[in-house]
């Protein structure tokens, strides 16, 4: 059975990825498996850079397929922040409280239309020699509010309203949320792909 490594220690964004390709044919594993793994710095100034930067180092550290993935929240009203930054938006990675309050205060001047925003995932599959065999990117499209709602989800999921449902991800369902949200995107593309990587390293 294939193993694939999702390269990333954030166990809420790990049990989305497992719950999106747990029915194919892989022996999947995350990084607490492997825990003399690099942390990966994400150096680059956009989202499949990092994920670039994930996939690629850890495929050639571990000799495994690795699923690198990277993902924020863009405002185009505030010139596409938090963007890239958005796990650390204010200045302590992780803390969604922090950061989400920091995205009220800058917008607090926004009203109408640009309050819109929306979440990018995108996802890079390598090889076990660090190539890249697929990147992969889905969005979704939502408003921001201008107070939390809804305690599922994390990240900026309590602020971020899909108008077709009336709520914000912190508010829906986990499973309307994985049918519908950027990540849900990102990786239904790459199902195909991991399909076809299966297929070749089953013995003939």
């Amino acid at each position: 059975m294939l193993r694939l490594v999702l390269g990333s220690r954030n166990r809420k964004k790990l049990r989305e990825m497992i719950d999106l390709l747990g029915d194919l044919n892989l022996n999947l594993a995350d990084l607490s498996a492997y825990p003399t793994a690099p942390e990966i710095e994400e150096t680059a100034e956009t989202f499949v850079g990092n994920a670039t930067l994930k996939a690629t180092q850890l495929a050639t550290v571990l000799g495994t397929w690795v699923i690198g993935e990277d993902s924020g929240l863009v405002v185009p009203a505030l010139g596409g922040a938090p963007g890239v930054y958005s796990a650390r938006y204010a200045g302590k990675h992780g803390d969604d409280a922090a950061n989400n309050l920091r995205l009220l205060q800058e917008m607090a001047h926004l009203k109408g239309d640009d309050r819109a925003a929306y979440y990018v995932s995108t996802a890079v599959l390598a090889d076990p020699a660090g190539q890249v065999v697929a990147s992969v990117e889905g969005r979704c499209h939502g408003i921001i509010v201008t107070t939390p709602r809804g305690s599922g989800g994390f990240g900026y999921d309590p602020l971020f309203l899909l108008p077709q449902y009336g709520l914000t991800f912190g508010e829906l369902p986990a499973e309307v949320k994985q049918a519908i949200s950027h990540r849900a995107k990102a990786f239904q593309q790459l199902r195909p792909v991991l399909q076809t990587v299966i297929r070749r390293d089953q013995p003939a």
